[in-house]
């Protein structure tokens, strides 16, 4: 794959990535009533390993699931799995548009943060990308923030959580294969998930209803980390996760179609906003590539 075509395919994957987490919500609504979060991100790990396993096995991958770089692959599942709980915790404490507007707040942080962790270039572009896509966020979600609660505090520790999930994740596609860090991401997690989903030692088994649910939230979980971090393999973290903007008018026109829920003027007005940052990030990061790739003159004493 060339250079001028990465971004490009960077994008394709993160569509995809975008679209399994939605999946996953909507099957992951489905079960909510009888299986609580914990059980449901257990058996979700469960799924997801046991396929990466196999995969690993079939395709003679194993070997590249290494034990060198542990400490950053516990780090960033750590991060994860708790950025996780906190968004559904807030889920329980704040009305679902705070949620979403703050955990919105993560490529802001990420971008902010990339050039000190990945050494990634700040530009006024990827500013105003974030900018507007943080702003197209609000316009949809319409958040109240006029009380503070204890839940939006959780629901921006998530949001820094989910980012420091991607820049660690972009840190390890420099040196780890994308099946060690599926494997570490599935294993990791199933462990953390039994652990707190037997906390209280009470843990509802899976019926004949919701094991096939609970089976496809695996898989969507599996698929859309797999997209995020092939996409994540071929650019700039900040160029990337700004996409994921996507998902917010995505789940409230899957929640227009499934349920009933009024789409209006803000989604449509939001989402433009959002597309806009985009599509000026995704062309700052093609006018880049083209600059570096092109051979400069030799220069001359004259």
């Amino acid at each position: 794959m060339t250079e001028h075509n990465r971004p490009l395919a960077a994008a394709l994957w993160m569509i995809g990535s975008i679209a399994a987490f939605v999946a996953m919500a909507v099957a992951g609504r489905h079960v909510s009533a009888t299986h609580d979060t914990f059980e449901i991100m257990t058996l979700r790990s469960l799924v997801g390993f046991v396929i990466v396993t196999t995969i690993a096995l079939a395709t003679r991958r194993m070997h590249e699931v290494r034990i060198t770089r542990l400490p950053r692959h516990i780090l960033r599942n750590v991060m994860h799995f708790s950025g996780q709980n906190l968004w559904f915790w807030a889920l329980t404490m704040i009305p679902l548009g705070q949620v979403f507007a703050l955990e919105f707040t993560a490529p802001i942080w990420l971008i902010l943060l990339a050039p000190i962790f990945l050494g990634e270039t700040l530009t006024r572009k990827k500013l105003a990308a974030a900018a507007l896509g943080l702003t197209g966020t609000m316009i949809v979600a319409r958040p109240d923030f006029s009380a503070f609660n204890p839940g939006i505090a959780a629901a921006a520790a998530a949001a820094i959580c989910f980012a420091a999930t991607n820049i660690a994740t972009k840190a390890l596609t420099r040196h780890e294969t994308i099946t060690s860090i599926m494997f570490w991401l599935t294993g990791m997690q199933l462990v953390m998930g039994m652990v707190m989903a037997g906390y209280d030692g009470a843990v509802t088994l899976p019926t004949a209803q919701t094991l096939p649910i609970l089976a496809l939230i695996g898989l969507c979980g599996l698929v859309a980390h797999f997209c995020l971090t092939t996409a994540l393999s071929l650019a700039p973290a900040s160029v990337i996760i700004p996409m994921d903007f996507l998902r917010l008018p995505l789940a409230f026109t899957v929640g227009w179609l499934l349920y009933g829920e009024t789409v209006g003027l803000p989604v449509i007005l939001g989402a433009a906003f959002i597309l806009t940052g985009i599509t000026i990030n995704l062309r700052s990061s093609k006018t880049t590539v083209k600059r570096v790739s092109v051979p400069q003159p030799p220069e001359t004493n004259s």
